[in-house]
């Protein structure tokens, strides 16, 4: 199965702080580690500013980016940790999406 794409749907929550700049190059630099790890990204929509749920570390609202990709499974796992080392997301969450559409 060396070389499989499976399809993902990334949501992550940008610093409310940055500048127009700054967000620009976080979510250039998320869509280039995504090609970086093999994968390639389809889709990149900004929802904006909202409030959130409950406070994280300190903020009250944040940036949501979604971004729908491919990538190899087994490098998932690399891109989570990644994120996790990024001081401007908030948080994050991959998604694998079907590609069947039951309803």
């Amino acid at each position: 199965m060396a070389g499989e794409l499976r399809t993902y749907e990334l949501v992550y929550i940008l610093r409310p702080d940055l500048d127009e700049e700054q967000r620009r190059g976080e979510i250039a630099r998320v869509e280039q580690l995504i090609q970086n790890l093999s994968g390639q990204v389809e889709e990149t929509d900004e929802w904006g500013s909202r409030i959130l749920a409950y406070e994280i570390d300190k903020f009250r609202e944040g940036y949501y980016v979604l971004v729908n990709f491919t990538l190899p499974p087994e490098r998932v796992r690399e891109l989570e940790g990644r994120f996790k080392l990024e001081d401007e997301i908030l948080r994050h969450q991959v998604v694998r999406r079907n590609g069947s559409s039951e309803g």
